[in-house]
C-alpha cells in the first residue's frame, strides 16, 4: 500500500511541489454564469457531479465513475489544498487568519488576491460564534465546477479549479447546541442551509446573498437544527434534534418562497393518531422524541421519502410504558406530496439505549430471491442490518454485524431484534455494548451487491442512577463506565443473505463511505484517507491527509475524475494523473 502524500510539513510539500503553489485569487472564477441543479438530475447515475447529501436521491452513495478504478488509485495525487477554511465570529464575521494564512488564502488555493467577500446573517451579536478552523461535514456540493461546503452557522462557495473561496456566508447565531452541520441542499441557483438556532436559509448560489430565511422548530424547547436540507422536486424537507422531551418532525417547505407545506411529527400528537396504544399515554408519546438528525433517500417513482427516525424519550429509563413506542428507531416512508405515511419499520421496538435509526438508506432495484425488487438497505446504530421492500415495507432480510453486539436476544417474527433487559441500564450495572454503527452515511455497490458499513466494537457498564418512575428527562439517569474496546473494521454485507463478506480493519471509525463502478470503496483509517478493493476488501491505497470529518466524495471536472476530500478547516482536490 503506498502512501503518495503526506501533507505534514507543509512548507516541505511546498518546496516538493511547486506546480501547487498558490494560485492568484480570482483566476479561475468559473461556473458564474452557470444553470444549477434542476431536482430531475438527482434522479440520474451519480456521475460528473454531486447535488445532495448522498450525492443523488438513492442514499447509496456509489459513483458511475470508472476513470479511478481498483488499477489506476494507486495514480491519485493532490490538486491542490485550502487549508485556510476559517469560521467567523462577532458584530462583523471577522475571523483570524486560518493555518494557510501565510500562504495567502490557502496553499494552492486562492492566494494573492482580494479576501472572498463575507455576506452576514442572523438574529445574534456574533458573540455566540466560534472562530477558528471549520468543521466541514455532511453532504459537500459540486455543480458548474463550484464546491459549496459548510460548518455550523457558516457557508462557502469555493472555486474547484484552484481552490479560491469565492464568498462566505456568515450566520450570527444566538447560541445554543452546537453539532456539526449534515451539509447543503440546492435548487436551481439557491442553496439550502439548516442553523442550529433553528433557521433554515435560502442563499443565492452565485452571491451568498440571503434570499429568504424561515424558522423550521422553537429554539426555546432547546431543538437544533444540523440536518441537510433535501430538494425533492418542489418541496424543500427539513429535519431537525433535540436531546430533550420534545416530539421529532419533517417539514416541507416550497423552494421558492419558502412557504411551509406540510408537518410530519414522528410520535403521535393527539387523539386517534397511530400507534398511540404503545405509549404509557397521549403526554408520553408527544414529548416522546423520534429526532430526525439525518437525511434520508427518495424514490420519486412512488413520491416517498424514507427516513429514519431517534430515540425515544426518556431515552434510558421508564417513563413511556412497556410499548414499542412507535415511530421512534423507525424506517419510515412518507408521501412528499402529502405529508402522509405510506409505512414503517422499527428497527429497536420499546429502545432502552438511544440506537438512533437515523442512518441514511439505500435505494437500489436488485434481484431478490429470483425476481427484481425495490429495495431498501439500512444497517443501524444498534448493529442489525436491513433490507425491506420499499414500496410496502416488507420485512425481507436481518442480520446482525458487530463481534461484542449482546443487547437483544435474537430476532422476531418481524425480523426486528428482541431487547434483552436484563441488558438495560441496572442499579448494579450491565454489561452492553456501545453504538455499534453511528450516523456515519453507508454505501452500496450494485456492481458487488455488498453494503459498505463502519462497524466499531466496544463494552460499557451501564448504571441505573435515577429510579422514579416517571423517568428522567431526554437521555439522563443513568452512568456508564469501563469502557473496552474490540477493534474498528468496515464490512461488506451480502444484501441477499445478510452475511458479512469480509472486514476491513481500521485504527478509528470516520465520516462514512464511498463506493466506484470502478470497483473501489472510499473511506478513513484514522489519519489517513483510504481506498479499499470493493471485492476483497484489499487496501489499495492511502494519503496521510488527517482525520476526515466528511465522507469523500467524487466527481467529474475538466475530462478527469476527482476526489474531495475534507478535514477539520481544510479540503484536499486530488486528481486522477
Amino acid at each position: 500500500m503506498k502512501n503518495f502524500l503526506s501533507v505534514t510539513p507543509l512548507v516541505t510539500l511546498l518546496a516538493l511541489t511547486p506546480a501547487l503553489l498558490p494560485a492568484q485569487a480570482g483566476a479561475n472564477k468559473i461556473g458564474l454564469e452557470r444553470n444549477g441543479v434542476d431536482p430531475a438530475d438527482a434522479n440520474k447515475p451519480l456521475g460528473d457531479q454531486w447535488i445532495t447529501y448522498s450525492g443523488d436521491y438513492s442514499g447509496k452513495r456509489f459513483s458511475s465513475l470508472k476513470q479511478v478504478n481498483a488499477n489506476t488509485v494507486k495514480h491519485l495525487s493532490l490538486e491542490w489544498l485550502q487549508p485556510n477554511i476559517t469560521t467567523a465570529c462577532g458584530p462583523t464575521g471577522t475571523a483570524p487568519a486560518g493555518p494557510g494564512g501565510a500562504f495567502g488564502g490557502g496553499f494552492g488555493g486562492g492566494g494573492g488576491g482580494a479576501a472572498a467577500p463575507i455576506i452576514i446573517g442572523g438574529l445574534g451579536t456574533g458573540e455566540a460564534n466560534n472562530c477558528g478552523p471549520a468543521r466541514l461535514g455532511g453532504g459537500i456540493l459540486f455543480v458548474d465546477g463550484i464546491i459549496y461546503a459548510s460548518s455550523p452557522d457558516n457557508v462557502w462557495a469555493i472555486d474547484a479549479r484552484d481552490g479560491a473561496i469565492l464568498w462566505h456566508y456568515y450566520w450570527k447565531t444566538r447560541g445554543g447546541t452546537s453539532l456539526a452541520t449534515r451539509g447543503l441542499g440546492m435548487w436551481h441557483n439557491r442553496i439550502y442551509f439548516e442553523l442550529h438556532d433553528d433557521w433554515m436559509v435560502c442563499l443565492d448560489a452565485k452571491t451568498g446573498k440571503e434570499v429568504w430565511k424561515k424558522e423550521i422548530s422553537s429554539f426555546d424547547a432547546q431543538y437544533f437544527s444540523s440536518n441537510a436540507p433535501m430538494v425533492l422536486g418542489n418541496h424543500i424537507i427539513a429535519g431537525t434534534g433535540n436531546d430533550m422531551d420534545a416530539p421529532g418532525f419533517i417539514k416541507s417547505y416550497d423552494p421558492e418562497t419558502g412557504e411551509l407545506q406540510w408537518t410530519f411529527f414522528t410520535t403521535p400528537q393527539k387523539k386517534g393518531d397511530p400507534g398511540l396504544d404503545t405509549w404509557a399515554s397521549l403526554d408520553a408519546a408527544k414529548h416522546g422524541g423520534a429526532m430526525t438528525w439525518i437525511p434520508g433517500a427518495y424514490d420519486p417513482e412512488t413520491h416517498l421519502y424514507i427516513f429514519g427516525t431517534g430515540n425515544p424519550t426518556p431515552g434510558y429509563t421508564v417513563g413511556r410504558g412497556e410499548g414499542d413506542n412507535l415511530y421512534t428507531c423507525s424506517l419510515v416512508a412518507v408521501n412528499v406530496d402529502t405529508g402522509k405515511m405510506a409505512w414503517y419499520y422499527q428497527t429497536s421496538p420499546h429502545d432502552t439505549h438511544d440506537w438512533d435509526s437515523t442512518e441514511t438508506p439505500a435505494l437500489a432495484d436488485m434481484n431478490f430471491n429470483g425476481k427484481m425488487r425495490k429495495l431498501v438497505l439500512t444497517g443501524t446504530r444498534n448493529g442489525y442490518f436491513f433490507v425491506l421492500d420499499r414500496v410496502t415495507g416488507e420485512h425481507l432480510v436481518t442480520s446482525k454485524f458487530g463481534v461484542v453486539n449482546n443487547w437483544a436476544q435474537g430476532l422476531d417474527a418481524k425480523g426486528q431484534p428482541k431487547r434483552n433487559p436484563a441488558k438495560d441500564a441496572t442499579i448494579a450495572g450491565s454489561l452492553v455494548n456501545n453504538d455499534v454503527t453511528n450516523y456515519w452515511p453507508p454505501t452500496f455497490s450494485p456492481d458487488t451487491g455488498l453494503f459498505y458499513i463502519q462497524e466499531n466494537n466496544s463494552l460499557r457498564i451501564s448504571y441505573l442512577l435515577d429510579t422514579d418512575p416517571r423517568g428522567s428527562m431526554g437521555l439522563g439517569g443513568i452512568g456508564g463506565g469501563a469502557s473496552l474496546s474490540y477493534g474498528s473494521f468496515i464490512d461488506a454485507i451480502d444484501y441477499k443473505t445478510g452475511k458479512t463478506v469480509w472486514r476491513h480493519e481500521l485504527n478509528g471509525t470516520g465520516p462514512g463511505l464511498l463506493s466506484t463502478a470502478g470497483g473501489v470503496v472510499f473511506g478513513s483509517d484514522g489519519p489517513n484517507l483510504l481506498a479499499l478493493d470493493a471485492t476483497t476488501g484489499k487496501a489499495l491505497w492511502h494519503s496521510q491527509i488527517g482525520a476526515l470529518s466528511a465522507p469523500p466524495e467524487t466527481f467529474m471536472l475538466d475530462g478527469k475524475q476527482h476526489v474531495l476530500a475534507a478535514t477539520s478547516g481544510s479540503l484536499f482536490m486530488f486528481v486522477l494523473n
